[in-house]
């Protein structure tokens, strides 16, 4: 998502209930926190980015994201504002050979995963950047079973979006997962100590903490 009209969509649109619902499970789900370092892969604007970083002030944020368009955004708003001493962006094409193996206390990603070409790149960063016991949290669509659920998805959740962000979503549903292809790409990329859910009508989640 590296067209500079696609960035100002996503960035405009108000997903702020789906973001912070994000952040609540995360909480929910690991109520002792994230430990000191955390990054937010595929960051985009920096939405969860900026709410990891209020939710957990003690903990540095790094938000990595491999679009210019996208990073301009968040990295605009981090000079616009103070308060934000926790919090870095840095843009980053997985995977990174490059970055400190095993450098987070958490790793956590928002609606990546069906973008990659190669989804084992995302779960090799994972594992190679999650320090033991590190936490893990990644939330993505959740393919539908047909074409007819996908236009429903659709009328559900974007009626009045921008016709760019709505072709945008409609392809994301097509290429995303199923929770079962999601558990096979963990297996092969051998990951254990995350389980693989599927949640409300059209995400899975998949967390835990590395083995």
């Amino acid at each position: 998502m590296d067209e500079a009209q696609q960035a100002k969509a996503y960035a405009e649109a108000d997903f702020s209930a789906t973001d912070q619902a994000v952040i609540d499970r995360i909480d929910s789900l690991f109520p002792a926190g994230l430990g000191e370092r955390i990054v937010d892969l595929g960051c985009g604007p920096g939405n969860i980015s900026f709410r990891l970083a209020a939710r957990y002030p003690v903990s540095e944020v790094l938000g990595l994201d491999g679009a210019p368009a996208m990073l301009a955004i968040a990295k605009a708003r981090l000079l616009g504002e103070a308060g934000w001493p926790n919090l870095r962006f840095k843009l980053a094409v997985l995977p990174c050979p490059d970055w400190p193996a095993k450098a987070f206390s958490a790793v956590v990603s928002n609606s990546l995963l069906h973008h990659l070409h190669d989804p084992m790149v995302l779960w090799r960063t994972v594992r190679q950047l999650g320090a033991p016991g590190a936490v893990v949290y990644l939330k993505d669509l959740r393919r539908p079973g047909s074409e007819a659920a996908v236009q429903a998805l659709l009328a559900a959740h974007l009626p009045g979006a921008p016709p760019l962000l709505q072709r945008d979503y409609i392809q994301s549903l097509r290429a995303a997962f199923s929770p079962e292809e999601v558990i096979g790409q963990l297996q092969e990329a051998e990951l254990v100590g995350l389980q693989v859910s599927a949640v409300e009508d059209r995400y899975l989640e998949v967390a835990g903490r590395l083995g």
